[in-house]
């Protein structure tokens, strides 16, 4: 293995005891793994409220001796984010973050449309995009992870609140074959699809986890443990992706 990742998302976190516990759960499991994943991405929904105490108890709930890397989701809030998460002076524009790691970069893009609950990669987030990818070393492989899928995955509850103008993104990864998949979230199932020619793999959430139609009628299993996803990109510049849920 030449690089490994985890990935989580949708923590929700409200200050209740259920979703602290189910993240602490999760932080735990990886934590104790025998190997150290290279990072930790975690892609959005941080907060339920976009509150500041949220974003504390994520920064206290997410310290581990690895990397970890965000990105916001609908639920979040960008000043809060900013200045809690981020060390950073509060303000309203995109969180773009590049990071990187052993021999590849990651991505971590805002998907974001403030107020609202569906996504779009703003037009500076795009250019910003552009601009990283283009300034890397020849050979070296990106993901790019966001929040909001750019493809269906056919319920209505995300299917609601998808990923806006999914062309510019298609357009922009066509000028860019050094990325290799799409990692996002939103949709609280782990899910593997295609877009633009790449995989776009869906975390699994920690909060709950999404009840397809055809699996009854009320849309959130409360019941079923969180999961995360392992990654592992190999030197050909494969991804290979593993599901697992935490009990």
């Amino acid at each position: 293995m030449t690089l490994l990742l985890a990935q989580i998302s949708d923590l929700h976190l409200d200050g209740s005891e259920r979703a602290t516990r189910r993240a602490e759960r999760v932080m735990n499991h990886l934590r104790a793994l025998p190997r150290r994943p290279d990072a930790v991405l975690v892609t959005g929904d941080i907060a339920d409220h976009g509150e500041e105490a949220e974003y504390e108890a994520a920064a206290r709930l997410l310290k581990a001796p690895f990397p970890v890397y965000l990105c916001p989701g609908n639920h979040d809030e960008r000043s809060a984010y900013r200045t809690v998460l981020l060390s950073e002076p509060a303000g309203d524009g995109p969180v773009n973050r590049a990071h990187h790691v052993p021999g590849a970069v990651i991505l971590m893009c805002d998907s974001t449309v403030p107020g609202r609950d569906e996504g779009r990669l703003a037009p500076e987030t795009l250019d910003w995009i552009d601009a990283t990818l283009s300034g890397l070393a020849e050979g070296t492989p990106a993901l790019l992870a966001f929040h909001h899928p750019p493809v269906t995955v056919h319920h209505p509850l995300p299917d609601t609140w998808p990923l806006q103008e999914p062309g510019d993104l298609a357009a922009l990864l066509d000028a860019h074959p050094r990325v290799v998949a799409l990692l996002t979230g939103h949709a609280h199932t782990a899910a593997a699809s295609a877009f633009a020619g790449r995989p776009v793999i869906v975390s699994p959430a920690v909060t709950w986890t999404l009840r397809l139609p055809w699996e009854g009628d009320e849309p959130a299993d409360r019941d079923r443990p969180p999961g995360l996803a392992y990654h592992v990109l190999d030197d050909d510049h494969r991804l290979t992706t593993h599901f697992r849920v935490v009990l």
